[in-house]
């Protein structure tokens, strides 16, 4: 079974950094493409970052010059380096596998559980 395990959430100030890892198994990770998404209280989901095998990558304007998605096939682990966060990026955060890279979240097939990213 296909099985996404992020990490990383926490606490920080306004300006401050994280990195979530979400470490994938059950399948060959090359296989799909891979996104971060958020979910605030009372909002959306929201598509932030996605990244294809070959490494290309699609950020949300929103985070733009703030955040980075980068994967370490070897580790079949995603990344998603956040830094100068705001009190808007305070969110769930989960990170998905699919077929296609994209900020949409139907286009994936598989959730991890989430990690709680809080900024004051």
């Amino acid at each position: 079974d296909v099985q996404l395990v992020e990490s990383g959430g926490g606490s920080v100030q306004a300006g401050g950094s994280l990195t979530l890892s979400c470490v994938a198994s059950g399948y060959t990770y090359s296989t799909y493409c891979m996104g971060w998404f958020r979910q605030a209280p009372g909002r959306g989901r929201e598509g932030v970052a996605a990244i294809e095998s070959d490494g290309t990558t699609s950020l949300a304007d929103s985070v733009k010059g703030r955040f980075t998605i980068s994967q370490d096939k070897a580790k079949n682990t995603l990344y998603l380096q956040m830094n100068s966060l705001k009190p808007e990026d305070t969110a769930m955060y989960y990170c998905a596998a699919g077929d296609t890279m994209a900020l949409l979240g139907t286009k994936y097939n598989y959730w991890g559980q989430g990690t709680q990213v809080t900024v004051s």
